[in-house]
């Protein structure tokens, strides 16, 4: 690729204006060349997009990236230099990858689909559709993989920022930028955190683009650019005295925290306050509780302490509980790289289509020697029930073309949700559109990552403290509408020829 072409692709990353046409596998676009020369292009497809382990081996998962999906539907289209790409390509037996009339209809392309999906912020759980694509088979396959892409990362990194966030109970920024997986990676990480959970980010063109809240003090270079600590703290002071976190383990952090003292004592002189001290290195509970100590004793009890370095949930659970008191923490590579688990495994799944002009749907199955992949039939939608209490109970997953029968009629492998008697309990469907016919039809609330952020905020409180915990958590029941369940299952057993 010429470089110029190279530097387009960036600035085009940079500013998040992906090219979603051709943000794919190579083999969507064979499959649509495909579907379009065999007369299917128009057939009447329902996808849906789950996933199928909980996240960190937790309790819940955190939806989030719907509305960089919003964003995908809205721009989608193959532009001229996409189709001359496409053109470029060479078939490995010879001749050209692509036909031209197809590339030429290509060319005047739209999308017509609608697009349904869980709330941004909602908790989620494995087995139970994030999100519904219905359309022509032909549109919902070209959508895959950039709608698995946005989804997969922002639900992994907004899930890690809940858990945390829940581990901290204190303000966490989200400072991975510069170990993010690239440019665009960083951005969307960025978003992703504050969406689930974190108060601010380090990211300033994240800040700008989403309207999420920034925050930073100064590096151990501003330090060691001056000729001694002390000088560098004052100097810092100076030029800000309304947000002055002074970083004290350049050198010695018992020495840094004394000249940090200097620092406020002398700002308390001039009517400013010294906002807190980070320290970004060594044995962090014990050095915060050293901290907490001289600073009382100066008199800085208004005085913060800030922890940073390679913090994950357990390493902030396991200060917490030796009594370490902070302020608030900074949290980078383990959050922005969702460093212990690198993807979420999100698939995106064909389970009913019907020819133009019909009304009735036919069911796909997808059977597998491993049972977890065996996939559901049907148009589905997900009903949530609450306690008079307001807490979640259980989640149903039903076909909306099917009726949904009582929440007795639920197939539950853990049977909890028979136990639960949610009969007569209140209710809602998860899924809501995102597009129609093709075009975002998303309210502004919907793609607000700070209302995103409160959303999560009320959904984990919703759930029993014994799903959030870290380690082996309680199993939140998902359960299956009897007459699914049923109907799924003499399916597989009619493909299988055991009916």
């Amino acid at each position: 690729m010429k470089a110029r072409s190279v530097m387009r692709l960036l600035e085009k990353e940079n500013a998040l204006k992906l090219d979603y046409a051709l943000l794919t596998d190579l083999y969507q676009l064979t499959m649509a060349q495909g579907y379009w020369e065999s007369g299917k292009a128009s057939m009447q497809a329902c996808f849906h997009m789950y996933f199928r382990d909980h996240p960190f081996k937790g309790g819940f998962a955190v939806a989030c990236g719907l509305a960089q999906v919003a964003e995908m539907v809205d721009s989608f289209a193959f532009s001229q230099d996409d189709r001359d790409y496409l053109a470029s390509l060479d078939a490995p037996g010879g001749g050209k990858l692509f036909k031209q009339e197809f590339l030429d209809y290509l060319a005047t392309f739209r999308l017509t689909a609608d697009i349904d999906a869980v709330a941004e912020g909602t908790v989620v759980f494995p087995h139970e559709p994030l999100v519904r694509v219905t359309g022509p088979i032909m549109e919902c396959q070209l959508l895959e993989t950039a709608l698995l892409n946005c989804v997969n990362f922002e639900t992994l990194i907004a899930t890690k920022a809940a858990r945390v966030c829940l581990a901290a109970e204190a303000p966490v920024a989200e400072f991975g930028l510069r170990r993010a997986q690239g440019a665009a990676g960083g951005i969307w990480a960025s978003r992703a955190a504050v969406v689930g959970g974190c108060a601010s980010t380090s990211n300033v063109l994240a800040g700008k683009l989403f309207g999420i809240p920034v925050s930073g003090t100064h590096a151990h270079s501003w330090v060691m650019s001056f000729s001694d600590e002390l000088s560098a703290f004052r100097a810092y002071a100076e030029a800000f005295p309304k947000n002055c976190v002074l970083l004290v383990d350049t050198y010695d952090v018992e020495r840094g925290i004394e000249n940090a003292i200097t620092v406020g004592l002398e700002m308390r002189e001039r009517g400013e306050r010294l906002s807190g001290i980070r320290i970004d290195s060594g044995d962090l509970a014990w050095l915060a509780k050293m901290a907490r100590g001289m600073l009382d004793e100066a008199g800085l009890t208004d005085c913060g302490i800030v922890l940073s370095n390679d913090l994950d949930e357990f390493t902030i659970q396991s200060i917490r509980d030796e009594g370490a008191q902070v302020m608030s923490w900074g949290v980078g590579t383990k959050l922005a790289c969702a460093y212990d688990q690198p993807t979420l495994g999100g698939v995106y799944k064909l389970s009913a289509t019907r020819e133009p002009g019909e009304e009735a749907w036919s069911d796909r199955l997808k059977i597998s020697a491993t049972s977890a992949k065996l996939t559901t039939p049907g148009v589905l939608d997900i009903r949530r029930y609450y306690h008079d209490d307001g807490s979640i109970a259980g989640d149903m997953v039903f076909d909306v073309y099917a009726g949904v029968g009582s929440c007795e009629a639920i197939v539950d492998p853990t049977d909890e949700l028979r136990r639960k008697n949610l009969v007569g309990k209140r209710h809602e469907t998860l899924l809501h559109p995102l597009a129609r016919e093709g075009r975002g039809v998303l309210p502004p609330e919907r793609r607000d990552a700070m209302a995103a952020r409160e959303r999560t905020k009320q959904q984990l409180g919703m759930l029993d403290e014994s799903q959030k915990r870290m380690l082996n958590p309680h199993t939140y029941p998902v359960g299956l509408e009897y007459g699914l369940f049923e109907r799924r299952r003499e399916l597989v057993a009619r493909m299988l020829g055991i009916a």
